[in-house]
């Protein structure tokens, strides 16, 4: 899918033409997309004095980017040891049945995103599925379907 890449220069001027700034422009890159398109990281990279190879590796390091377009809800089950415990995996299988994909796809119609994180920090609320940034404690796996539904 291509977009319309002609904000990205007006995004890169406002910050210092400097490869310091290179986070801080993918950042609102990523908030413009939803993701970082190959597209856009080759601008970065001329604009900023930055080799390609580095705007990928940061691209990729930082679990807050993504070079893949993600859908409009990106829910996140939490696998940690205390959701693990709790069964998020069954939480996950749910899920991935509900929405016809596996985790780390987006379903066909670009609605969601299923992701596994490793942990979210709120192991006292386990088991925890996130629906973009908003927090869903004590999940069930009767219940969970009812996240992803008429959305």
């Amino acid at each position: 899918m291509k977009h319309d890449l002609s904000r990205v220069p007006e995004i890169i001027e406002r910050y210092p033409q400097q490869p310091s700034s290179l986070i801080m422009v993918l950042q609102d890159i990523q908030k413009e997309f939803s993701y970082l398109p190959c597209e856009a990281l080759e601008q970065t990279a001329a604009k900023l004095g930055v080799p390609l190879s580095k705007v990928f590796s940061v691209s990729t390091f930082y679990n807050a980017f993504s070079l893949n377009k993600k859908g409009d809800t990106v829910v996140r089950v939490c696998i940690g040891t205390a959701c693990h415990i709790r069964g998020a995996r069954q939480i996950q299988e749910q899920l991935e049945t509900a929405l016809k994909i596996q985790a780390g796809e987006t379903t066909k119609d670009g609605k969601f995103t299923l992701e596994v994180v490793g942990c979210v920090g709120a192991c006292a609320m386990a088991p925890v599925v996130l629906t973009n940034d908003r927090y869903h404690p004590q999940c069930k796996v009767n219940t969970v379907k009812k996240l992803v539904a008429k959305r």
